[in-house]
């Protein structure tokens, strides 16, 4: 995901990630994936995805990711969002999700949606609550491959009129 430079009060920064963050993003991931906060993904499909991601940095070391990945041609979810503990309650989740709104303004993409376990969080960026069988079944390609399908226990949100802000 080609996205400008954020820098932080700090010494941190958004960026696109690299090949070179595969395995840190894994690792990332995996914490998260492992107390069932977030679905695994695997080295490969990191590799196939990596265009959506952007990470958060400070001095070489990545403290936090995110991916927009594109669903169809105005929708889009923001996923895979963690950040390490030692980071958290820091500003980089937000900085890390308005990077993604962000780009998909530049995209001209209306909508975007969470699926997560942290919907208060994503409140307080103008997302609201709608039911997971309002979502188009595209979005169900990841869902299907889940030990939670069809029982999925994560709260959908969505956030629209992206594109008319652009």
């Amino acid at each position: 995901m080609a996205t400008a430079h954020k820098n932080d009060a700090k010494t941190g920064r958004i960026r696109p990630a690299r090949m070179g963050d595969v395995r840190a993003i894994h690792a990332l991931l995996t914490i998260f994936a492992n107390k069932g906060l977030m679905l695994p993904r695997s080295i490969s499909s990191l590799y196939d995805h990596l265009r959506d991601f952007i990470v958060y940095e400070e001095d070489g070391i990545v403290y936090g990711i995110c991916a927009l990945h594109i669903c169809w041609d105005d929708l889009a979810e923001i996923r895979s969002l963690a950040v390490a503990e030692e980071r958290q309650k820091s500003g980089v989740g937000a900085m890390l999700v308005e990077s993604c709104l962000d780009e998909a303004r530049s995209l001209e993409i209306d909508q975007v949606f969470v699926l997560t376990y942290q919907a208060a969080f994503f409140r307080k960026f103008g997302f609201v609550d709608r039911d997971k069988q309002e979502l188009p079944h595209k979005i169900w390609s990841d869902c299907i491959h889940c030990a939670k399908f069809p029982d999925c226990d994560e709260d959908a949100l969505i956030r629209t009129g992206l594109a008319a802000r652009a």
